[in-house]
């Protein structure tokens, strides 16, 4: 912890003592917070997969090419949920470690925020992605890249996306973001807070890390099908195992399976518009 943040531990009043046992166990709250949050993600997509007929009815177009307030509002919801319950399990170890400092800090009877505040940073970066993903369907769809029951109708399209996704595996902002997710306890060793906005404001600086590590994979819905659940739970589970300190190999032969992906859509997409051409 830096030398503010200690002082700050050591001269606690009584009230602040109580606090952080009224927390009693941090990490007991972490995983409350996890696994509460992706479990409501799951369960709004499971109810608009399970209405996918009402909801693609709710997605086409206006005569005028627009799509209505109640179709905006529902894609809105649907990559809100998205964001839960993909990027809260990869955020566990992040969570987590947070709480094991708070966790030591609570039974010294030593202030501490809960791991919420945390994840209410970090979940507030990537509702801004669910925000900036809500903009970009609405764009595709007005461009008939994608159909009103949200998948994508261009084998170009999608193969551009995969090996974009593919590429960024290799980059150095990616390497970059991606040690911070793995390795979390040196940012809050350094940037130690007891304030729920100081807290607040290290869930959002690791929501952003987080976006710089994942944001490609998340775009890698847009060419499989916004909706396709399947896809949704597999990319779920690779973002976590590259937080888990799967090592740069286990990315970068991602990023080869991503790219051969895209060629193989390319090709799909030259055979469908020519087929006399095809491969």
């Amino acid at each position: 912890m830096s030398h503010t943040a200690d002082h700050d531990l050591r001269h606690l009043s009584p009230a602040a003592g109580r606090l952080g046992g009224a927390f009693a166990r941090p990490q007991r709250l972490a995983v409350l917070c996890v696994v509460g949050l992706a479990g409501l993600g799951w369960f709004v997509l499971g109810l608009q997969a399970a209405n996918s007929s009402w909801l693609e009815a709710l997605c086409r177009p206006l005569p005028a090419g627009t799509l209505s307030v109640a179709a905006v509002a529902a894609i809105a919801s649907m990559w809100a949920a998205m964001t839960l319950a993909m990027m809260l399990p990869s955020a566990a170890p992040m969570i987590l470690t947070y709480a094991q400092i708070a966790d030591t800090a609570a039974r010294k009877n030593e202030t501490v925020v809960s791991p919420f505040v945390l994840a209410g940073g970090y979940t507030a970066v990537w509702l801004g992605f669910a925000a900036l993903a809500t903009l970009a369907q609405i764009g595709l769809t007005r461009m008939a890249l994608i159909d009103p029951a949200m998948s994508t109708v261009s084998g170009l399209f999608s193969g551009a996306i995969f090996i974009g996704a593919g590429a960024y595996q290799f980059s150095a902002l990616k390497q970059a973001c991606l040690r911070q997710c793995r390795n979390p306890f040196p940012f809050f060793f350094t940037n130690w807070t007891t304030t729920r906005p100081g807290v607040f404001r290290l869930g959002l600086r690791q929501g952003l890390f987080c976006l710089g590590c994942c944001w490609a994979m998340m775009a890698v819905m847009f060419a499989v099908g916004v909706m396709n659940v399947v896809w949704m739970a597999g990319l779920g589970i690779v973002m976590t195992l590259e937080k888990l300190g799967t090592g740069r190999r286990f990315t970068q032969v991602l990023g080869v399976v991503l790219i051969g992906a895209g060629v193989y859509f390319v090709a799909e997409g030259f055979a469908a518009h020519w087929p006399g051409r095809a491969i």
